[in-house]
């Protein structure tokens, strides 16, 4: 009797024909990084609706029936057709994609600059909008209104703003790790004094707002170590903070991620940057993991899964990662 395929679940053909490749419920459940008993449901499944067993079990492994050998003819070109399909759907490009990013600047110049031509060159009728990191990102992204957010958190074990504190609702990879250094205006005379705690807190300092909150997780350290900064400005953006750094006739100060070092050199600020000075033990928490994060109900979109890959690609370019 004929049987409508549309009863059938089609992921079943998939475990199928790994079952005649690797002749084990074992193997399958391993490479598909499933339980057992798992797979020996789909194959149960696939017996009632073939109305075969299918496979005999045998102390060499799985034997196919007469019916699963007369399948093993055919099922491999039918889910090549299946994956031609699916290929075909997932290069299709539509019209009027919105690509919206939400990222820390400058990660952007220096990193990713090439980010946005690289959406419009894949998507030509698609709109980018790429936009700074503020306190409400967090927001957008969880309510849909961002597809992807890049940011550095704090390791600092009492931070708000670690990696545990990010919702469950939202997935993210990390794609380095760094850490902040001292950019300090040439000239300025913190250069010429020994490179200690105290020094380095005695002159004025610039700040970045981070997530609403002008002290940040060097502040926190500070604290705990008995110092504290004199946060005499502040400003929205690294970009800003180094600017102004670099501005002569002052002695201010500003901490910023390392990777900051690469926008110095680019626009020749003429500022230099040092490695704060702390013992290993206690600069190590102050490491700045760097993630991408999207919405959990955005994990197997097309459009997402480009751009996520095209980000990974280009931090690795650039990070050497």
């Amino acid at each position: 009797m004929n049987k409508s395929l549309h009863r059938l679940d089609l992921n079943l053909l998939i475990i199928l024909q790994y079952l005649l490749e690797e002749r084990s419920v074992s193997l399958v459940a391993a490479r598909l990084a499933v339980t057992p008993s798992a797979v020996s449901k789909a194959l149960t499944k696939l017996r009632t609706w073939f109305d075969d067993p299918l496979f005999i079990r045998s102390p060499q492994g799985l034997i196919p029936t007469p019916l699963m050998l007369r399948l093993e003819g055919v099922l491999p070109e039918f889910l090549h057709t299946a994956k031609s399909v699916a290929e075909i759907r997932d290069s299709d490009n539509p019209k009027g994609v919105q690509f919206r990013l939400l990222m820390e600047e400058p990660l952007n110049l220096i990193m990713l600059h090439d980010l946005a031509v690289t959406i419009l060159n894949h998507y030509p009728e698609s709109a980018v909008s790429i936009r700074d990191w503020d306190y409400n990102s967090l927001s957008e992204v969880i309510a849909g209104e961002a597809d992807i957010g890049l940011l550095g958190r704090e390791s600092y074990p009492k931070s708000r703003e670690s990696i545990s504190a990010i919702p469950d609702i939202v997935n993210f990879d990390l794609l380095f790790t760094d850490r902040p250094l001292a950019f300090i205006r040439r000239g300025h005379p913190l250069l010429s004094e020994a490179w200690t705690i105290s020094n380095l807190i005695k002159y004025p300092h610039i700040s970045t707002e981070y997530a609403n909150r002008i002290p940040w997780a060097l502040d926190d350290l500070l604290h705990d170590l008995g110092y504290s900064r004199q946060i005499r400005l502040s400003y929205s953006s690294f970009e800003q903070s180094l600017q102004m750094a670099a501005h002569p006739g002052h002695e201010l100060i500003t901490c910023a991620p390392g990777y900051c070092r690469h926008y110095v050199t680019k626009f020749q600020l003429d500022l230099e940057c040092r490695p704060l000075p702390f013992e290993e033990s206690f600069y190590r928490q102050l490491d700045i993991p760097f993630l991408m994060l999207w919405h959990k109900r955005n994990a197997h979109n097309q459009k997402t899964r480009w751009l996520r890959e095209q980000i990974r690609q280009s931090v690795a370019a650039f990070t050497g990662e």
